[in-house]
Parts: structure tokens; C-alpha cells; sequence
């Protein structure tokens, strides 16, 4: 008996233990084992190109990709090919609402499946986690939501990203005359959700202002347009008052003629403290410090008014950004259904983006070289807002997109909208609509046997030769055989070596190309080749394949 006690007081306190490694705080759910993530287990993703739907107008331009699969696989692939590559990742996930919106497991999830919510953490999980792997380190991600997996969504990327990491909530009023709800509330509004992948080494871009206001920026200097605005003495209330916050209480100089500001004393200077024209001694809105890193990229104006020297600040015409967005343009139906409609002709797609809003998030979160990734393209809005920031600003930013084929969305609407855009198009008021010009690839995912042996292991480095094009943005073919092949861009050239006893052939084919190379080699280990390719060393870089891409899978699908 004594025995059996031990026994159990050991195995209660074994399982104290394990209750205090659980999770205190935060999102908790019961995991849902997902097909098309367990299918990796036996079988690994890979690309391969349709190259019917290849479209090249200008190989000037960079190159945009568009991924018919899984997300899920689409995701691993993107592991290997662009591992912190990616500068923003915009998604607008299935909203979860119960409607059978979304299919999980090739079942439409509806309001009476008990785990709907955990199956939508479970799915939003395992791909959120691959998509973070694949930001660059100013890298930002937004996700678009509805109230309905909101704060189950926050908690989830807080999880992933860190909570440190999140930028902003943004509200975006997409249906201004709100949608008709039983009990009384009428939503007119999704969110945005940013987060950085390091929010240290993240920027968020200044945004232009509407044009009906900019007319009001009327004053110039070396750093753009401004206007004058708020006396940078703070106002009423008791906050306000020296007494209350002694360390806003300073003098700033001014020369008579307000030309020379400067929070140190010299000749001639005037000092002008934040007291209104009742005595009252109040306090400046910014600290000394935060005001000389200000002054010192011109962000004041001294006035003489009546004898009395007040300090203004320079409004630019660039302005940071509200978290409560209400342009019109945001209106999903004028701007989405019916913009979608007029480029495609028929209404094949429920609930698109407005081009706008999206147009308004590359503003905040991307520079004219930037990569930009959407792995729930749906109707391929965001692509087409690449393009129309592109023909903007003159940029060269490129796009990624990944959907599935779910009533041929990818086939019918994702390719057809963006070709048409590149193209240009007739609407259906009969217009012209001219092309933004471009070019597209468009894969596919298919599978190799994961089994770890020679013969999968051969047969899978004859299926990743588009990988290894995509990790490389090499897509034109130089030389191709059978024993090796090499593929170059407008700055560099990438090979690929089925064959090891083809090594020295590939040598010869390289010998005058100036550029640098990228080269992979097939091994059935983890060979490194140096002593074969030490005569070429200074212009190339070697990788064994498959080794490299199976290093990735394995950390993916553990």
C-alpha cells in the first residue's frame, strides 16, 4: 500500500510540473491536425512551371510569380527560394464567419462545427509561422480581418511576432452605409493588423496627403513643401502648466530678425518662454532633446507678432499615419466588386479588396525595389496594386502571389485580372483601359516521395530546377542538356549540374562568362566540391543538391 502511495504522490508531482510549463497567458487551442500539413510527411513540394501563361512585355522589369496550390506548400517552397527575401506580406485570410467561407480538411467549416475557431487558429498557425521565416529584417507584415477572429488573430501574431513587434490596428471604413445585422449593429468597418518582423529596424513611410489638401501647403524650403501650423506652446489644462512638468519649461533664442533659433544663448538672441499673454507660465509640447533633433532638420519657424516671438512647427506635405482610414476610395464595392467586374466582364469573385486601400498599405510599407507577398491572392488585388504603384512612382517592385484553385479562382480570375492588367484590356463601359506592362511566371505545385533514399533523392533534384531559377530570379536559359543547364538574368548566371561527371564540361561552358555564378551540384551527400571548382572559385558559389533544399524541409516538417 505504502508502494502504491509513493507511486502516486511521484505522479502528481510529474504532472505539476508539466502544468507549469503550460501557457499562463494567451491564446490557447486545441489543435486540429491539418491534411494538407501531415501530407508532407510523405511528400515534398516543389514548382513547375506552366509556361503557356508566361507573360514577357518589358525584360527590363522584374519578374512577378504566381503560385496555383496550397497556400501551405506554396509557403514551404518559398522557405528555400526566399528565406528573408520578402519585404511586405499582405493577406486577407477567410474571415471565419461561419458561412462556410473557408474549407479545412475539403470541408466548408459552418457555424455549427464546434472547433471552427480551432481549426482557424490551427490553419492560420502553420502558416503564419513559415510566412515570418520568409521576411526580410525591416520586413513588415498586414493582415487584413473582420470582428469575428479578430482578437483570436492578435493574440496569435503577438504569439509569433512578438508583441513588441506590433505596429498599429488600422480601421478601414470599406462600407460606409454599414452591412444589415439582425441585432442591431451594422459593421462598416474591417482592420488591418501591422506588425514588423524587428520593429528596431523596420520604417514606416510618411504618407502624401489628399490633393484637395495639399493646395494649403504654400510655403517651400530645402526640405519640401509645408505649412505653418500649431504654436508649439501647449494650451489649456493644468497638464500643461510648468509647475506640472518642469522639464518642458526651457528657453528656446531668437534672433530679432527670427532667422537663427537655438536653445543656446548668443549675441543679440531674444529668449522666449512657453508664457501665454495672461502671464501664465505653461510648457513647450516637446522635451529639449526631441526639440534640438527637430531644429536641426528645420522643423521651426519663429514669428514676431506684436512684439511677442512665437515658435511654430513646419507641417510637411507627407504626414504619419491614422489608424482610422475613411477615404472613400476604401469602398469594397465601387472599388472591388465593381472595379474586379470591369476588368473580367462578370461577376466571379465575392468580396475583393478595394485596389486603394491596398494601394495605400505598399505606400506605408515598401520602397520602389521592395518584394511584396500575398499567399491568399483571391482575385489577385494586390498584384495589380504593384503595378499601379510601379507606373506611380516609376519603381520596380516585383509580387508574389499563391492561391488555390477552388472553382478555378486561380484560372479564371487571379491569371485572367493580371494579365489583363499588364495587357490592358476593354472595360465594360466599352473604354480602353491601357496595360501597366510587366511580366508573369505561373506554377504549380507538384510533389516528389519524401522517403530519404538515392532514387527520391535523384528524382527530386531533377524536379527543383524552377526552385533553383526562382531563388535566383534566373529565368533565361543559356545552355541546356541533360548533364547540366545554366540560366542567367540581366546581372548574373545560375547553373545547375545533374551529372558530377559533367563538371569539367561545365567548366568549359563557363569559362567566358564574366558575371558571377551560382552553382548547384547533385550529391547524394552533402559534398562541398571546392577542390573541383578551385581553378573557377572567384566567380562562383557552390550549393549541393538536393542537401540544401531537404536541410529546409526537414526544419519545416519536423
Amino acid at each position: 500500500m505504502e508502494r502504491e502511495v509513493e507511486k502516486l504522490k511521484l505522479e502528481v508531482g510529474r504532472l505539476k510540473k508539466e502544468l507549469k510549463k503550460k501557457k499562463k497567458y494567451g491564446l490557447v487551442w486545441e489543435e486540429k491536425p491539418e491534411e494538407v500539413v501531415e501530407m508532407c510527411k510523405a511528400k515534398l513540394p516543389v514548382l513547375k512551371e506552366v509556361k503557356s501563361k508566361e507573360i514577357i512585355t518589358d525584360k527590363d522589369k522584374p519578374m512577378n510569380l504566381l503560385i496555383e496550390g496550397d497556400n501551405y506548400h506554396a509557403l514551404s517552397v518559398l522557405n528555400y527560394t526566399h528565406k528573408g527575401k520578402i519585404d511586405l506580406i499582405y493577406i486577407d485570410p477567410p474571415y471565419n464567419t461561419g458561412a462556410k467561407d473557408w474549407l479545412y480538411n475539403n470541408s466548408f467549416i459552418d457555424n455549427e462545427d464546434p472547433f471552427r475557431h480551432s481549426k482557424w487558429l490551427s490553419f492560420m498557425h502553420s502558416r503564419l509561422k513559415l510566412a515570418k521565416n520568409l521576411l526580410s529584417q525591416n520586413g513588415i507584415l498586414a493582415v487584413a480581418i473582420d470582428h469575428y477572429e479578430l482578437f483570436s488573430l492578435g493574440l496569435m501574431v503577438d504569439e509569433i511576432f512578438g508583441e513588441d513587434n506590433r505596429l498599429a490596428i488600422v480601421t478601414v471604413v470599406h462600407k460606409a452605409e454599414g452591412r444589415q445585422f439582425v441585432k442591431g449593429f451594422n459593421p462598416t468597418c474591417e482592420y488591418v493588423l501591422f506588425y514588423a518582423k524587428d520593429k528596431t529596424k523596420c520604417t514606416v513611410n510618411m504618407v502624401p496627403l489628399d490633393s484637395g489638401v495639399q493646395a494649403s501647403f504654400d510655403l517651400e524650403d530645402e526640405y519640401g513643401k509645408y505649412r505653418l501650423e500649431n504654436n508649439i506652446r501647449l494650451g489649456g489644462g493644468s497638464v500643461s502648466l510648468r509647475v506640472n512638468n518642469p522639464t518642458s519649461w526651457y528657453p528656446i533664442y531668437v534672433s530679432k530678425d527670427c532667422k537663427i533659433i537655438s536653445l543656446e544663448k548668443h549675441s543679440g538672441s531674444i529668449s522666449v518662454y512657453p508664457i501665454t499673454k495672461k502671464g501664465e507660465e505653461r510648457t513647450w509640447n516637446t522635451s529639449k532633446g526631441t526639440f534640438q533633433t527637430n531644429l536641426e532638420n528645420g522643423q521651426f519657424v519663429a514669428k514676431n507678432e506684436d512684439g511677442c516671438y512665437v515658435i511654430y512647427r513646419k507641417y510637411r506635405e507627407k504626414q504619419s499615419i491614422k489608424t482610422h482610414w475613411i477615404k472613400p476610395q476604401y469602398n469594397a464595392t465601387r472599388y472591388g466588386t465593381q472595379l474586379l467586374n470591369s476588368i473580367l466582364g462578370s461577376n466571379t469573385f465575392n468580396f475583393p479588396k478595394s485596389l486603394f486601400a491596398i494601394i495605400d498599405i505598399l505606400k506605408i510599407a515598401t520602397s520602389p525595389k521592395s518584394t511584396v507577398l500575398d499567399f491568399f491572392a483571391g482575385s489577385g488585388t494586390t498584384g495589380h496594386a504593384v503595378f499601379e504603384m510601379n507606373k506611380e512612382d516609376e519603381g520596380q517592385r516585383q509580387f508574389i502571389l499563391c492561391t488555390n484553385n477552388e472553382n478555378k479562382i486561380c484560372e479564371e480570375v487571379t491569371y485572367p485580372r493580371i494579365e489583363k492588367v499588364i495587357k490592358g484590356y476593354k472595360n465594360t463601359k466599352i473604354e480602353n483601359i491601357a496595360g501597366l506592362g510587366g511580366n508573369l511566371k505561373y506554377f504549380k505545385t507538384e510533389f516528389v516521395d519524401a522517403e530519404s533514399n538515392d532514387r527520391n533523392k535523384i528524382k527530386l533534384t531533377k524536379e527543383v530546377t524552377e526552385m533553383l531559377c526562382i531563388k535566383e530570379e534566373t529565368f533565361e536559359m543559356v545552355k541546356g542538356d541533360e548533364d547540366f543547364k545554366i540560366f542567367k538574368n540581366t546581372k548574373y548566371y545560375t547553373g545547375i549540374i545533374f551529372d558530377q561527371s559533367a563538371i569539367e564540361d561545365f567548366k568549359k561552358a563557363i569559362k567566358d562568362i564574366k558575371g558571377s555564378i551560382s552553382v548547384y551540384v547533385f550529391s547524394l551527400t552533402d559534398e562541398d566540391f571546392s577542390e573541383d571548382f578551385e581553378d573557377v572559385k572567384q566567380k562562383i558559389k557552390i550549393s549541393p543538391i538536393p542537401e540544401a533544399i531537404l536541410r529546409v524541409y526537414r526544419r519545416i516538417f519536423k
